[in-house]
């Protein structure tokens, strides 16, 4: 009973986070929408006892890229921004397709609920590794050079990024 309380207040806090996200016209406003939403995703994580996941939710996206987000709004110019024509006269044109969304939504589960059910799952016959164990092994051998290009383009976003702000400042 109360995993199922916590999973709706996570999948709420989710929800609620990205629409606001998509909604606000304020950009330091939609970025602290973005972090309740990866916040409420962090939460559902935690629930699935994906402990490294939730963790790795909280500091990196949470606490790394998020400042890194905030950083860059209060580096533009948003005066410029504010003057230019904006998206949200065209809120007819999103509300339909939202409607027809949920409409498609509505008839799939009722046409395919019985598609949905999932099969009972396979008992392990051993103990099998932990959350953290696994997933190291799976990035380190067998995607140890997707990896580090990864991390190799972050670092030059990075680098590209601080000459670009300090050259214009």
């Amino acid at each position: 009973m109360t995993e199922t309380v916590f999973f709706y207040a996570f999948a709420a806090l989710t929800l609620v986070g990205a629409i606001f996200t998509v909604t606000l016209r304020n950009a330091v406003h939609c970025a602290i929408s973005l972090i309740a939403s990866l916040a409420g995703v962090a939460g559902l994580y935690l629930l699935q006892h994906a402990e490294f996941l939730f963790a790795v939710q909280i500091v990196l996206y949470i606490g790394g890229i998020m400042v890194l987000f905030l950083f860059v709004i209060m580096l533009v110019n948003l005066d410029d921004a504010s003057r230019q024509r904006q998206y949200h006269r065209h809120w007819m044109a999103g509300l339909f397709c939202a409607v027809a969304t949920g409409g498609l939504f509505t008839l799939f589960l009722t046409r395919g609920a019985g598609e949905l059910k999932l099969a009972a799952p396979a008992v392990p016959a051993t103990p099998a590794a932990g959350n953290v164990e696994s997933l190291s092994v799976l990035l380190f051998r067998e995607y140890l050079v997707p990896f580090e290009l990864a991390s190799l383009l972050l670092l030059v976003a990075i680098v590209g990024g601080v000459m670009m702000a300090k050259r214009r400042i």
